[in-house]
């Protein structure tokens, strides 16, 4: 050994629980997702079918990735700008459809026929 010994300790290293998060550099898009399903009562295109037909994502940035469940065994997937688009161009062209999009947190966005004569009645 040298002259010079170099002594370690073992010391417990104290941090706290909030320090061991990560933190997204400034210079990085928000982060998060919100996960969903889109349900069909029924299809009136007669082209992807009824019940669960889509799993999705929308991004902390607010762009929407959807995952179609047909045709098997892959289905398909679409990127959209936002959740406004992709419900432009796949629900409210099929009011027919009365389609429901429920989100990982139980909230739901209902579309179509019966469902705005749903919340009228429980307007009433």
């Amino acid at each position: 050994m040298s002259d010079k010994e170099v002594i370690k300790e073992d010391k417990p290293v104290e941090t706290k629980e909030v320090d061991l998060i990560p933190k997204a550099p400034s210079k990085l898009a928000p982060r998060g997702i919100r996960t969903f399903t889109v349900f069909r009562a029924i299809d009136e295109t007669g082209v992807s079918g009824d019940g669960v037909v889509i799993e999705g994502v929308a991004l902390a940035t607010g762009q929407c990735i959807i995952h179609w469940l047909y045709p098997p065994p892959r289905g398909g997937i679409a990127i959209f700008e936002s959740m406004d688009d992709f419900i432009k161009v796949h629900i409210g062209p099929h009011p027919a459809n009365n389609t429901i999009i429920t989100f990982q947190d139980g909230e739901q966005l209902k579309f179509g026929d019966k469902n705005k004569e749903e919340a009228s009645d429980e307007d009433s």
